[in-house]
């Protein structure tokens, strides 16, 4: 595929990003993965969320990290930490981060900044229940992709195309997702 100097493109490993795809080509259940999160209350708005591990083509594979979510002042809470909404966008930003790394990478583009800034505007109306008319969510979300790097307009327009087409993050905030709750009151 690429020689050992050529294997690393902005920090990414091309080889083994190659030998991953290749066994997802021979076995599909190599591809699954699961995420879970649990999330619980520490008082006023605020609350933590750990995340344990995932799994990878029928593997639990361990993992550790803390996120923490609060409001503003403003809106009840202690601002110790960003909302769910930035929170959100956070995660939006970062799976597209992701697409758009990669796609540079895998086309030899060197890259020295990406920058993506995301916007959303809500009504808290609908979030307070005073309105059944007002949405409690995003009507619409606006992102704009800052890139610099050795690569053309065209391969730029190119990649940004494909992480529209594959990132995980676009696509669930773009399209309804079934959400499948249940309640347990202990």
């Amino acid at each position: 595929m690429l020689d050992k100097v050529q294997s690393r493109v902005n920090g990414l490993d091309l080889t083994a990003l190659g030998e991953t795809v290749e066994a997802i080509e021979q076995d599909a259940a190599k591809a699954l993965v699961s995420f879970d999160v649990t999330t619980r209350w520490t008082g006023q708005t605020r609350s933590e969320s750990t995340v344990t591990g995932f799994t990878l083509a029928g593997e639990r594979i361990a993992r550790s990290h803390t996120i923490v979510a609060d409001e503003p002042c403003e809106l009840l809470g202690t601002d110790s930490a960003p909302n769910p909404q930035e929170l959100l966008m956070a995660a939006l930003n970062a799976c597209m981060m992701v697409g758009y790394v990669a796609g540079a990478s895998l086309k030899g583009i060197n890259l020295d900044t990406v920058e993506i800034v995301t916007r959303g505007q809500l009504d808290l109306r609908g979030f307070l229940g005073l309105s059944d008319d007002v949405a409690p969510g995003y009507e619409a979300i606006d992102y704009d992709v800052r890139i610099t790097g050795d690569g053309t307009r065209e391969q730029y327009e190119d990649i940004h195309q494909t992480v529209m087409k594959t990132s995980p993050n676009y696509f669930n905030l773009n399209r309804p997702i079934r959400m499948n709750g249940h309640l347990t009151v202990a």
